[in-house]
């Protein structure tokens, strides 16, 4: 019943308020879309961590949209083996979480350290700030970690699956079961994230 919640009802509802959200904020509160500009009071932690941030975040998003939206099958017809795909999602990718995690812990660090930019913050400024925070760090543990304890996992069979799936109606919560915690955790934290986005 829980596995049915987590990974068949839960991403609906995120999806949901997600939708929903950003519908109401567009239609009653557009000026609310950003957090409040604080260049102003600080730009040298902005600046290293707003460069390093996005220069890791794009590679991970894409890498991402890879590895769960293309199947397994279409990359090895392009000529891209489950060991080549493998090396590069975990070097590859660890690198560049590594960047938009030092990143993220510059940008999280100058919100809360810096007492002017920390008074201009909003709660949910500083609560979006740590969520995105800890659904890096958490992917780079998965990612780094969890690779190097059972390699032979692969996501693209049980995560990638029931990922795709969600988009056609038909989830299917067992492919979850046998999935690490890190990485069960991590897609947890991105579901709550994605609720907090649309009330941010």
């Amino acid at each position: 019943m829980l596995n049915q919640f987590l990974w068949v009802i839960l991403p609906y509802i995120c999806m949901a308020t997600f939708i929903i959200g950003h519908i109401a904020r567009y239609r009653f509160d557009k000026l609310s879309w950003t957090a409040k500009s604080s260049e102003f009071i600080e730009k040298k932690q902005l600046k290293w961590g707003s460069i390093l941030f996005h220069l890791g975040i794009v590679p991970v998003i894409m890498g991402h949209f890879v590895g769960l939206v293309i199947p397994a099958s279409w990359l090895e017809a392009l000529g891209v083996n489950d060991h080549l795909y493998h090396i590069g999602a975990v070097y590859i990718g660890s690198v560049f979480g590594i960047i938009t995690l030092i990143g993220m812990l510059l940008l999280t660090a100058r919100r809360l350290s810096i007492k002017n930019v920390r008074r201009l913050s909003s709660a949910l400024d500083i609560i979006v700030n740590i969520f995105l925070l800890l659904i890096v760090f958490m992917g780079c543990y998965a990612t780094i970690v969890t690779n190097a304890v059972t390699p032979t996992f692969d996501y693209r069979e049980t995560i990638s699956i029931w990922f795709r799936n969600l988009f056609v109606f038909s989830p299917n919560a067992d492919l979850m079961v046998q999935v690490p915690i890190a990485f069960k955790n991590a897609y947890s934290i991105r579901l709550c994230d994605l609720c907090t986005l649309a009330v941010y």
